[in-house]
């Protein structure tokens, strides 16, 4: 993996100088070009004059046609005082050369820029003796996406296939390499699939040669919403990417320094590597001679604020700017420390288009929507069988609404093309901003729809599951299949010789599994997932009596033997042998969860609809199922049996006015009950009152917020 092969000497000339001092990238190219006012011609050069399309504005061919003026403009920026100038390929691959006809030549291009680019270092290192000047391999977004599509009439449709846009890079990424670049830096993303698919490419171009280069990325923020095109936020961005081991993470482009200091303020605090910021030179101002209104000076006294106050590691410029620009940036900043790396808490994070962190423990538990599930609800299959996806999307929607942090995709049934259906939905699900902030959770027995599932998530999704059924070396296997698509991991508690069933079973597994995953596919283990099995209670099977508290004492233990790791499972499960017992049902899930989530359990597979408070179960209630989960006694089953349905019966569901009563509530009361309850009607409303009342939104959330967060808390046993 990315981690464990050896870094190229230039990466660890580059590493070193980053712990001594800001380094500072180049500028724009596009503008220095615009510059020269260049002509048809310039860009035919005498190799392509009879090509039958139009060539102007294709600055990547430059470096075949007129490398002396792309060689100029990269010294010109190493003499104004960058570190690393970036090769003239933000538009290499063959999917953007396709629109001027040029895709086969790709590796020319690319092949050329870095030696244009390297004849540059090696003019200015000549001149400046004990001067270090690296090249980085320019990787631009292309001009498709894989997050969203085009036709509003069909938005699960793609232009371009994950595999293709994957191709396409590897092309260019082996050329970059083959060539000779020191560093690769994938800039200016908008999509966060479309550069998973570069990442996939570089780390199956690094294997390959079982040596890496230092990779660098950059994001791309948008407008003032702090997101990128296609939704993400920043930190679901960082953590989409983190899996990469970057040598830096930052953004670029779009922006001016002053909107995009926010931004890298929050990258400082949450990641753990190096920072970087190139901005545009202001906001587009088309009367100005650049396009972009900052001078040097202007740009330079902005970031050197950033510098200053400690946030980046590498600083330059994007659009508009100049070598003036980073002339004054450096002069500015040269004196200033770099930024101290920060150390955020242990985590498994997650993302959708928002970052989902969960540090461990009772207050992070979270709970997984099932209901898209084909194998879990009856009235799913039918709509995913009928080819109804719309309102299969509504109960996504609902899950989110309903308190679900994380859903749950799995088309496991009967003739159905679980391949096509998880395409399909995935895609469908990524244009959906209420359901596509969470993360997803692919599920399937089958590894063919896991992939298909991974090649169309932008964030951080969690793969369920993997196992020891097919052996070590299978596992193996696939574990780092997803990690090269960056994905957590629920691993199940089963290996070669069947389910775990007992304490026992589930610890000896577990551990082996662990041990197999950190040691041998070198897999974070902040994102292994274990789940050691619910089984079902209740069944008047004497070897099934202490299911439950095997598992509450398996994830116990977990915790100690397996550093880092977290703990999952399917709730349903335990609830089994009272099937058509809504009422007994929805205590044994509320009463397992209680124990379960004290012993450490992270996350469930849930459906919230089937959940009560632990506090208001009818006492004697909770005393019978509480016995039989805890297996407090011999006879708890057939207590719990006797009474099942008498309980039913005697369900009172709140009338009208009962259910309105809590409405009568101060703003406060009534943003606790709406969290406890997950009543989620009349929170806006609601919110928009304590807000008019408490008059900031700091005091809203540090104030009825926070202590409806606490009671939820307590009523889960924290």
């Amino acid at each position: 993996m990315l981690k464990q092969l050896p870094l190229n000497p230039a990466g660890e000339s580059l590493q070193a100088l980053l712990a001594e001092r800001i380094v500072y990238l180049d500028g724009a190219m596009g503008t220095m070009l615009q510059q020269r006012k260049l002509s048809e011609a310039d860009y035919r050069g005498n190799i392509l004059q009879k090509h039958d399309r139009d060539l102007k504005g294709n600055n990547d061919l430059l470096v075949l046609t007129r490398p002396e003026i792309v060689e100029s403009i990269h010294q010109a920026y190493l003499e104004a005082g960058a570190d690393i100038v970036e090769t003239n390929t933000f538009n290499g691959t063959s999917i953007a050369q396709a629109e001027y006809g040029l895709a086969h030549l790709v590796r020319e291009i690319n092949e050329a820029a870095v030696a244009v680019a390297r004849r540059a270092c090696k003019a200015v290192e000549t001149a400046q003796p004990g001067r270090k000047c690296f090249v980085a391999g320019a990787i631009g977004p292309t001009n498709k996406t894989l997050s969203m599509g085009r036709d509003v009439s069909d938005p699960g449709k793609r232009d371009i296939t994950f595999a293709e846009v994957r191709d396409a890079y590897r092309e260019q990424v082996d050329a970059l390499l083959d060539a000779g670049v020191d560093i690769l830096l994938c800039e200016t993303v908008f999509d966060g699939l479309v550069l998973k698919a570069a990442l996939v490419a570089i780390d199956e171009a690094f294997e390959a040669r079982q040596c890496r280069v230092p990779l660098m990325i950059s994001g791309t923020i948008t407008d003032a919403s702090g997101r990128t095109l296609t939704g993400q936020t920043v930190e679901g961005f960082w953590n989409t990417i983190r899996h990469a081991n970057p040598l830096s993470v930052g953004l670029n482009c779009a922006l001016g320094g002053a909107q995009m200091r926010p931004h890298i303020e929050e990258l400082a605090r949450k990641s753990d590597i190096a920072v970087s910021c190139y901005p545009n030179a202001g906001l587009p101002n088309p009367l100005s001679p650049t396009g972009f209104p900052e001078g040097p000076e202007d740009t330079a006294a902005i970031l050197e604020t950033f510098a200053r106050d400690g946030l980046v590691n590498i600083l330059g410029g994007c659009c508009g700017t100049t070598p003036d620009h980073i002339r004054a940036i450096r002069r500015r900043t040269v004196n200033c420390k770099p930024h101290t790396l920060s150390h955020p808490p242990s985590a498994l994070r997650l993302a959708g288009l928002e970052a989902l962190n969960l540090t461990g423990g009772a207050a992070s538990f979270v709970s997984i929507g099932e209901r898209t599930n084909v194998a879990g609800s009856k009235i799913f299959r039918e709509l995913i069988e009928a080819g109804n996806y719309g309102k299969a999307l509504t109960v996504a929607k609902q899950q989110v609404e309903n308190g679900a942090a994380i859903i749950d995709i799995n088309f496991d049934a009967g003739l159905l093309d679980g391949v096509a259906a998880m395409h399909k939905f995935l895609n469908l699900i990524a244009v959906e901003p209420d359901i596509a902030r969470v993360p997803v959770m692919i599920d399937s027995s089958k590894w063919e729809i896991l992939e298909a599932g991974l090649r169309c998530v932008q964030g951080k999704p969690i793969v369920n599951s993997l196992s020891l059924k097919e052996g070590e070396a299978e596992l193996i296997r696939r574990a780092r299949v997803c990690r090269k698509y960056g994905a957590a991991i629920v691993v199940m508690a089963f290996d070669e010789k069947g389910q775990a069933a007992t304490f026992e079973e589930k610890i000896r597994i577990s551990q082996r599994a662990y041990k197999v995953l950190t040691k041998q596919a070198g897999f974070d283990a902040q994102d292994i997932i274990f789940d050691a099995n619910i089984l079902t209670v209740g069944t008047g099977i004497k070897e099934h009596e202490n299911y439950a508290v095997d598992f509450i004492e398996a994830v116990r233990e977990i915790k100690k033997r397996c550093p880092g790791v977290r703990t999952s499972g399917g709730l349903s499960n335990v609830s089994f042998a009272f099937q058509g017992n809504n009422r007994v049902r929805e205590a044994m899930h509320t009463v397992f969860l209680y124990h379960a989530i004290a012993a450490g359990l992270d996350m469930a597979i849930v459906n919230a609809g089937m959940l009560e408070v632990y506090e208001e179960i009818d006492p004697e209630l909770r005393t019978l199922v509480e016995d039989v989960i805890l297996n407090r006694r011999p006879d708890a089953t057939d207590r719990l049996v006797e009474a099942a349905a008498r309980f039913a019966k005697n369900r009172v569901d709140a009338g009208p006015s009962d259910a309105d009563a809590w409405r009568s509530l101060s703003v406060a009361e009534r943003l606790t009950y709406a969290l406890v309850k997950g009543e989620s009607k009349h929170i806006k409303e609601d919110t928009l009152e304590a807000l008019e009342e408490l008059k900031r939104p700091i005091e809203v959330i540090e104030g009825p917020l926070m202590a409806g967060m606490r009671v939820v808390g307590d009523l889960f046993g924290a």
